[in-house]
């Protein structure tokens, strides 16, 4: 399967509905289809130092920015436009995060929440690695399978990174 919607969420704060950007990466086929990085309005809408730490965001970069249904729209009518009425399983680095912060924002804002198949690169990391890599994480893996994520915590750098992680790491994500 060399089709998916690779996707990473920045969050706000503790909350995982405080999503505060997204970028996602469609691929078709093996090739890159699409891409979308939008900034969040958060919901709830607070900064939390230690998130701002990790990606640099804060009020005054989504005190202007959509709210995640206007966002969400967008990110839907893309996907239909790729891939029809199929699609294909979501793929991101630690899909549990990425999945609940998904799941939340959509109940925060009473949207239809489908039940997305939802494939984690890290846990097909670990299998394909094992401990022949100093630990798991996003930029690690990155670099193992041949691609340089120069820029961390940005959503969009984060899925294509992802992405690029998905497509080397295919039998091991792909059940």
């Amino acid at each position: 399967m060399h089709s998916f919607i690779a996707i990473d969420f920045e969050t706000a704060n503790g909350s995982p509905s405080s999503v505060c950007s997204v970028g996602v990466v469609m691929i078709k086929d093996g090739l890159r289809a699409d891409s979308y990085y939008s900034l969040i309005h958060p919901y709830p809408n607070y900064y939390a130092w230690y998130c701002q730490k990790v990606h640099g965001l804060g009020l005054q970069d989504t005190d202007d920015a959509p709210c995640f249904p206007e966002v969400w729209r967008e990110v839907e009518e893309r996907i239909c436009m790729v891939f029809e009425d199929h699609w294909p399983p979501f793929v991101a680095h630690n899909a549990h995060f990425d999945a609940g912060c998904l799941r939340s924002v959509l109940q925060a804002y009473r949207l239809p929440c489908p039940d997305f198949l939802f494939l984690d690169t890290l846990q097909a990391s670990r299998r394909h690695f094992g401990k022949a890599l100093p630990n798991h994480q996003l930029q690690t893996v990155a670099q193992a399978c041949g691609y340089d994520l120069s820029h961390h915590h940005h959503a969009l750098t984060d899925a294509e990174a992802c992405a690029a992680i998905a497509l080397h790491l295919a039998q091991d994500l792909f059940p």
